[in-house]
């Protein structure tokens, strides 16, 4: 009888911890040692690069330099209030790494690269597409691993870390590095980085999906036996991730998480309504329907405060006829009872046994979303909504009869896998499924007009793709900080500004991006002179144009297709005028050099330092699609004040016209 791994021990919350640390620089000497060191690897690193033709053990490599570079750079020696000597500990995860890197090094001019099948678990790398900077993961093999004859397909446990506040990459490599599988561990395990701290969003969220991507490509993994789970942060992330791609796991695992932002930071005024909506995106308590699409087994403490968060989904699943399994660890706070952590794994293993339902998927769905982001259950996806953010539903199956009955709400169009069923009925209106559209494509379309669901021939199915009418899509929805969840650019003007007030705080706002992206999402913006814009470029990224249409000649070339004007005395949205020297204009909008592409103007993220020290449930939208600011110049850069925000509808339009 398989017995259960060992209890992994989960402790406080790093919003204690930072109570007790702070960040430093490394003394003089060491800091020069490691910065010699570093340079070292990085030529050796370019000097071995030529020759090795799998760019992923470069990655294996190269993901250590990275960690240091980046701990020396943001002066991440932390040390604790009463002991600052603690600092050291940070000094000697860097000068590991360094030496991971070198080991690692060696092995590749020897021909051989044996990390890629130790047992128990090893530091790896891959390229982001969101930036092209290197980030790390954790993979642990299973001893099962050692027959690589077998052709077996193994499953895969997805572990999203707590916040750690303290947490880097140095950091993380030791917590990871050379630790053995657990006790009969049969199972792969990933624990995703995430670009650190920040529960699971943005460009954490994509890392999630590029590690296991990258996994993916290394390793037989059964993709229908994928086992998502976190504690604390990590459970928050469980929530998000679970809820909003039910279909991707085999069993979902939320500890301790949060799933309301307003419960969760104790708000009692409700925000302002670009953003109130923009909170749907994230607040998993609106999605606890999706709980019918996969097995959720939540856990919480006794005596922990967050237990809060389990109990608020089990009784809104309740309400809404779903059912979760809830574990509460009796007598214990923010961390795992070690008998409720065996029965937690349990659970997840047995799911893990069944697997996930092979194609076409389960038969019968509940789907809610409030964002297109999220818009696909089995073998259902959600094209178009009437309204954004508002509740969209789907929910239905196959009956006895072979017939597939769907309910919406707020859905505009919507596409169904052909071999579901041979007849679909969309709200009561029955139409062909398996032969329509003449066979001839793998998923059919479905649009609702006012004569109730059409379905869509092969012509029309084609010309839907293109979305020449410009509807808001999966990936083309908004907000603003949307963009950076994909390749993006940005995009510096080098021309003459109709207006130097609007060029300079467009070059702080710059500056401050790159910042922070770079302290809190771990990785360096790509910038480039507005006159460097190739048609590649276009092609592949989200553009962000930063200055004004005399200053960015990217910007100039489409600002007559935005929903803005601009002159070089005003620029007036919504029936709105601006003046720029005291106002600045930040939007999102499909880019009209390449409509499958955003383009945003003078924005990065639209949260900012407080809120990525404060707590990850602040990481939400601040300035919804298009927004005015009114800016004032201080000494060290800026004050910004929001006059003006909004959200476009589904046709990106404005809702309301001002005259």
């Amino acid at each position: 009888m398989r017995t259960l791994p060992r209890m992994i021990p989960i402790l406080l919350t790093a919003l204690c911890l930072n109570q007790f640390s702070f960040a430093q620089s490394a003394p003089d000497d060491d800091a020069e040692t490691l910065q010699t060191e570093l340079v070292q690897l990085r030529r050796a690193i370019a000097a071995v690069d030529p020759v090795v033709r799998d760019k992923r053990l470069i990655a294996d490599v190269e993901v250590f330099a990275k960690g240091v570079e980046w701990c020396l750079r943001h002066n991440e020696f932390y040390a604790g209030r009463k002991n600052s000597d603690a600092q050291s500990a940070w000094i000697g995860y860097c000068r590991n790494a360094i030496e991971i890197g070198n080991e690692r090094l060696a092995e590749l001019k020897a021909g051989s690269h044996p990390w890629t099948v130790s047992l128990g678990s090893t530091i790896r790398g891959y390229v982001s597409r969101v930036d092209g900077s290197i980030q790390p993961y954790a993979v642990s093999l299973p001893t099962a691993m050692n027959d690589a004859k077998s052709g077996q397909r193994f499953p895969l446990h997805v572990k999203l870390h707590g916040r750690g506040g303290t947490r880097n990459e140095v950091r993380f490599f030791n917590e990871h590095q050379n630790k053995p599988p657990q006790d009969d561990q049969d199972w792969i395990q990933l624990d995703v980085f995430g670009r650190t701290d920040n529960a699971y969003r943005w460009s954490g969220e994509t890392d999630v999906f590029e590690a296991i991507a990258d996994v993916n490509r290394r390793y037989r993994i059964d993709s229908h036996r994928i086992t998502l789970w976190g504690f604390s942060m990590g459970g928050a992330g469980a929530w998000h991730l679970g809820l909003h791609h039910p279909s991707k796991w085999s069993s979902v695992g939320p500890g301790a998480g949060f799933v309301d932002f307003y419960q969760y930071q104790k708000q009692t005024e409700q925000r302002p309504p670009h953003q109130h909506l923009a909170l749907g995106i994230y607040d998993s308590i609106d999605c606890a329907l999706n709980m019918f699409n996969v097995p959720f087994c939540t856990y919480g403490g006794e005596l922990d405060a967050q237990l809060v968060a389990s109990t608020a989904m089990i009784d809104r699943g309740k309400e809404l006829g779903v059912d979760a399994k809830l574990i509460v660890g009796p007598g214990v706070g923010h961390k795992f009872h070690p008998d409720s952590y065996k029965e937690f794994m349990a659970f997840h293993i047995a799911q893990s046994d069944l697997g996930r339902p092979r194609y076409p998927g389960r038969r019968n769905i509940r789907f809610v979303t409030r964002t297109l982001k999220y818009n696909r259950c089995e073998w259902l996806t959600i094209e178009e909504m009437i309204k954004p953010y508002k509740e969209t539903l789907a929910e239905g199956g196959v009956g006895d009869d072979g017939v597939l009955r769907l309910k919406t709400k707020n859905i505009a169009a919507l596409k169904i896998a052909r071999d579901i069923a041979e007849t679909i009925e969309i709200d009561g209106r029955q139409m062909a499924l398996r032969t329509a559209a003449d066979g001839l494509l793998p998923d059919v379309y479905y649009e609702l007009s006012g004569d109730g669901w059409t379905q869509l021939e092969y012509d029309e199915s084609v010309a839907f793709e293109t979305n020449s009418e410009l509807h808001k899509r999966h990936d083309l929805q908004g907000p603003i900080d949307d963009a950076f969840m994909e390749s993006f650019v940005c995009v510096r003007g080098t021309g003459k500004p109709w207006s130097q007030e609007t060029k300079d705080w467009s070059d702080w706002t710059l500056q401050r991006f790159a910042g922070e992206f770079d302290k809190w999402l771990r990785g360096r913006v790509h910038v480039v002179d507005d006159t460097a814009v190739t048609d590649d470029l276009i092609e592949s990224s989200n553009l962000i144009l930063f200055g004004d249409p005399g200053s960015n000649a990217v910007l100039a070339k489409v600002i007559d297709r935005l929903p803005v004007r601009w002159t070089g005395d005003a620029f007036e949205v919504n029936g709105l005028s601006f003046d720029p020297d005291t106002h600045g204009l930040s939007m999102i909008y499909p880019n009209p050099l390449n409509p499958r592409r955003y383009v945003v103007v003078n924005s990065g993220h639209t949260m900012h330092r407080k809120d990525f020290e404060n707590s990850n449930s602040w990481l939400f939208p601040r300035l919804g699609d298009v927004a005015v600011q009114k800016f004032e110049r201080q000494d060290s850069g800026y004050v910004e004040t929001t006059v003006w925000a909004e959200l476009f509808d589904s046709n990106w339009r404005l809702p309301v016209e001002k005259k």
